[in-house]
């Protein structure tokens, strides 16, 4: 009795000591979590190709004399064309711009032929911190060109389109955190009926997005880690959406547990046996897939693989550790009123993943090749994706900057209204000039500012470092004739660099179609050894992962479908392929995990093999759906961002995800698994192992979770 009395009390003090550490453990991150958004960036060498130009020449922009231009065009229009009233105002306005602010040079206006618009290109070299530096500037600017009784003023260009980005991407925290915990908290209450136990794991995702922020900024300091708006927020979004579906397959097997289970200690001790292998094989497969975009050349997609790790991990300690623990604590009364009483049994019923299972069962080979021409046809709406989005068509509502861009283009078709930036050696900078002028496409090169500061190599220092040159094409911004002008630049300027937004862009394009054939195969192949390491089979993997590229497919192809014709977007993101290719196949594969580790299960017990798939479905089909539409939900939930790309990488994996549950996982790869029977098992043990349990088994409840 001694004996069990002490084990019995050992164990009481395990839920307590955990708690205890993880108050720990958030005392010791708690300073750093806040300190998080001081060192999120969002200026365009945060989200340019690491190696390209257009990097290159933003980052010895930032080492000349004064820091990085702040590029701006001020825009004075009137649509029955400008009085001499207005044309005094403008130069009033921008004499007092020169005389508030260090400018590179007077601001000289250029009129349109039909005299309804005057652009200032003005360009800022003050000093200060980049970020605060240029949003004070622009606003500054701002408030000085202000038209009244029918003259329309506005700035733009890249630096106050920089500013309206970056206060787009800064308002994003607050919002995204409180939605995202709205719409997990309605679902959480919908699948667990009780007034009480959706708390539990909401505010343990919670917690789990707080240590995350900790970490991040832990990596920041550390090792350089880039941390942008866009990769907080996508952390954010994959902590709480993992983190649930985490916590949902943990508690429907705690509920199980406990009416076979006296003690709550105990049940969940099986629980965590019982699911804890595959929510660990999930969660690296999604860490795995996540951290090959340290592979990425975009700087905005390499720095997101290193910060949603950091969220599934945190996501995934959280839910293993500190929701049991709690749960512990809290002992059955947590699910009131639908207590699960020990030695109670669950009514069984018939579900809809039984009906679902049984269609799957009667024609296996017919439901899978249903379901591949579903797939394939949905996939051909992809070739309706329209081209790359432009920087002025990012923002689904039209701030200042865009206003201006859309005046500056309707009012000169003729020509280029922002500058192509180009950095050339000292000693060879008038030759540059020279060939600059001569470049076809070219209107008109001017001589900027010179300095010392190389990124990469000390090529130019023997010649007195760098000497920044502004051109401007005769083309309209980001249009073939300006990309054309762009890339005869770089190839008549050897040893300089050519950059400014529109050959930022051309450079994310680039390097996008790079990345996409660095990090897919990277993806595929280390999320396809841990499936066969945990499968210990090679077919099934196989499955899994044709699955899920056929549903990053069909998404796509959705996508295709509603963009321009629905949402009335003109662009789509360079880098939407390749994000939300590794998303859906890394959180896919989850879902299949989870199914066919069960199968696993049950076939190791000598089920035949195709029963032991109708079994995995019924009884993990209710917390897939229920996963599967936390995950669809808290993505969605970027569909509301002000930002396109972000609406459009959300809806490509909402989409993916509801395509992956209840088409994917319930019919095509239940049916693959029971038209190959034992073979789905090749080569490992379990496709040579005789059943022993061939009879239909008895009708199993629907789980817990979704009652």
């Amino acid at each position: 009795m001694g004996a069990a009395t002490t084990t019995i009390r050992g164990r009481r003090a395990v839920p307590w000591l955990v708690l205890g550490l993880w108050i720990a453990v958030l005392a010791l991150t708690s300073p750093f979590a806040s300190k998080l958004a001081d060192v999120q960036r969002d200026r365009a060498v945060d989200y340019l190709p690491a190696s390209a130009d257009s990097t290159q020449v933003a980052k010895i922009q930032d080492r000349l004399p004064g820091g990085e231009t702040t590029q701006m065009v001020v825009v004075y229009h009137r649509d029955g064309g400008l009085t001499a009233a207005d044309k005094a105002t403008a130069a009033d306005q921008i004499g007092e711009i020169a005389s508030a602010h260090r400018l590179a040079a007077r601001p000289e206006g250029v009129p349109s032929k039909d005299g309804t618009t005057l652009m200032y290109p003005v360009a800022s070299t003050e000093p200060g911190t980049d970020e605060e530096k240029r949003d004070q500037l622009v606003g500054d600017v701002r408030d000085i060109a202000q038209g009244e009784d029918g003259l329309s003023v506005d700035v733009g260009g890249e630096g106050a389109l920089a500013t309206d980005a970056s206060e787009v991407y800064n308002s994003l925290d607050g919002p995204l955190l409180y939605t995202t915990a709205a719409v997990v908290a309605l679902l959480l209450i919908l699948i667990y009926r009780s007034p009480f136990l959706w708390l539990v794991p909401l505010a343990v995702a919670g917690i789990a997005d707080y240590l995350s922020m900790g970490v991040a900024y832990g990596l920041n300091q550390g090792f350089g880690t880039s941390v942008s708006g866009q990769s907080s927020g996508i952390m954010t979004i994959l902590v709480f959406g993992a983190g649930t579906d985490y916590a949902l397959l943990l508690v429907s097997r705690y509920r199980e547990e406990l009416r076979r289970v006296e003690r709550p200690y105990d049940a969940m001790a099986a629980a965590l046996k019982g699911c804890g292998p595959a929510v660990l094989a999930s969660s690296g497969t999604v860490a795995a897939g996540l951290f090959c975009l340290l592979a990425a050349d975009l700087n905005s997609s390499r720095g997101m693989g290193p910060l949603g790790t950091v969220g599934i991990l945190c996501a995934l300690a959280a839910m293993m550790t500190l929701l049991p623990a709690i749960l512990v604590l809290l002992g059955r009364r947590v699910f009131w009123p639908l207590v699960p009483r020990y030695g109670s049994t669950p009514k069984a019923r018939r579900s809809l993943f039984a009906a679902m299972g049984s269609s799957a069962g009667r024609r296996p080979l017919t439901v899978l090749a249903g379901g591949a021409v579903l797939l394939g046809a949905l996939a051909l709406g992809a070739l309706n994706l329209p081209g790359s989005l432009k920087q002025e068509d990012s923002f689904t509502s039209k701030p200042e900057a865009v206003a201006a861009l859309e005046t500056l283009g309707k009012a000169y078709p003729e020509r280029g209204t922002q500058p192509i930036s180009v950095i050339a050696p000292t000693d060879r900078a008038d030759a540059a000039l020279a060939e600059a002028r001569d470049t076809p496409g070219v209107d008109s090169a001017t001589r900027g500012r010179s300095g010392w500061g190389s990124p990469r190599s000390s090529e130019a220092e023997s010649g007195g470092g760098w000497t920044e040159l502004s051109v401007i094409a005769g083309s309209a911004p980001q249009s073939a004739g300006e990309t054309a002008t762009i890339k005869e630049l770089r190839d008549r300027l050897d040893g300089s660099y050519v950059g400014g937004p529109s050959a930022e862009q051309l450079d994310m394009k680039d390097t996008n179609a790079r990345d996409r054939l660095v990090v897919v195969p990277l993806v595929l192949a280390s999320v396809l050894l841990i499936l066969i390491a945990l499968l210990r089979s090679v077919v099934a993997p196989l499955i899994l992962v044709a699955a899920v590229v056929a549903v990053w497919g069909a998404a796509l192809g959705i996508g295709g479908l509603v963009f321009g014709p629905v949402f009335g977007f003109e662009g789509t993101d360079p880098g939407l392929g390749l994000l939300s290719f590794v998303f859906l196949v890394a959180l896919g594969v989850d879902y299949g995990i989870f199914l066919m580790h069960r199968m696993r299960e049950e076939s190791l017990k000598g089920t035949e093999p195709a029963q032991a798939a109708l079994i995995a479905l019924r009884t993990t089909g209710g917390v897939i759906a229920s996963a599967g539409l936390v995950l669809a939900a808290t993505f969605a939930v970027l569909t509301s961002m002000p930002m396109v790309q972000l609406v459009e990488l959300g809806f490509v994996i909402a989409v993916g995800v509801l395509l992956d549950t209840f088409l994917v996982r319930t019919y095509l790869v239940t049916s693959a698994s029971v038209a190959l029977r034992r073979k789905v098992w090749w080569p490992g043990a379990l496709s040579k192992q005789p059943a022993v349990g061939g009879d239909s088994p008895e009708p199993v409840a629907e789980p817990a979770g979704m009652r």
